[in-house]
């Protein structure tokens, strides 16, 4: 058999195949259209399968990206109400969080506000007390402590003179008491006119009972015969009649 014989055969062989082909397709498909139609349905016509076929399969292309676009939009919108949701409960927790802080804050200035105050108050206090304290001790410092004699009897009977205004000089008390009861505190004169009427003169300088009562200085002893008493009783009388102790040089 010739080259050209045999190939001539094989593109026989070959649209055979194909008609071969083609017929087992359409069968199939035949097969195919007919399962899908129930048995007690009547026949339809050429022109009704295909027009009846075709709109199914549009049908079913179209509406499936529609109802993926439609499924994506519930989606999101579920998902964007979530956040919101999130986001206002986050704002809410914040916002509760920022109170409860301030009001602790608060609580603490207060606290430490109430603190400070008795802290200022207590410390007002000690000082109030240690100044007191210091100025009791500076005026008992200052407070001088006289001698129990002659000498300590003048220089507080001066001292007294000096804070109610009345004159003198520690010369003029000393020699005017050695004249008249040469330093004796408890010194009474028995015998003089002022004894005579029933009033005789007493304690340092002499004193009788009327003319101390009558220029006694307040804050010394109510007792003639008290030395700083009697001292100042008659200085303030010798002032009041001579212009100051210093001037009497003899009975007065």
């Amino acid at each position: 058999m010739s080259a050209s014989s045999t190939t001539g055969r094989r593109r026989r062989l070959n649209k055979a195949q194909k008609f071969s082909v083609a017929g087992v397709s359409a069968a199939a498909v035949a097969a195919l259209s007919f399962s899908l139609v129930p048995a007690n349905a009547e026949p339809k016509t050429e022109a009704e399968a295909p027009v009846s076929a075709a709109p199914v399969v549009l049908a079913s292309a179209a509406g499936a990206p529609q109802a993926r676009t439609v499924q994506a939009s519930i989606i999101e919108q579920h998902s964007t109400a979530e956040k919101l949701v999130k986001a206002a409960d986050l704002a809410k927790a914040k916002k509760a969080a920022a109170e409860k802080k301030a009001a602790a804050e608060a609580r603490a200035a207060a606290k430490a506000e109430a603190k400070a105050k008795a802290a200022s108050r207590a410390k007002a206090k000690a000082v109030a007390e240690r100044t007191e304290t210091r100025a009791a001790s500076r005026s008992q410092a200052r407070t001088p402590v006289y001698a129990n004699n002659l000498d300590g009897w003048i220089r507080q009977a001066l001292d007294v003179m000096r804070a109610n205004g009345i004159p003198g000089s520690y010369e003029g008390l000393h020699r005017n008491i050695m004249r008249e009861s040469t330093g004796n505190p408890n010194a009474v004169n028995g015998w003089d006119v002022n004894a005579q009427n029933g009033t005789p003169s007493c304690g340092l300088l002499q004193v009788i009972q009327p003319t101390f009562n009558a220029y006694h200085v307040p804050g010394t002893s109510s007792n003639i015969y008290d030395p700083v008493a009697n001292i100042t009783a008659a200085a303030n009388y010798a002032a009041d009649r001579y212009g100051s102790i210093d001037n009497v040089n003899s009975a007065y």
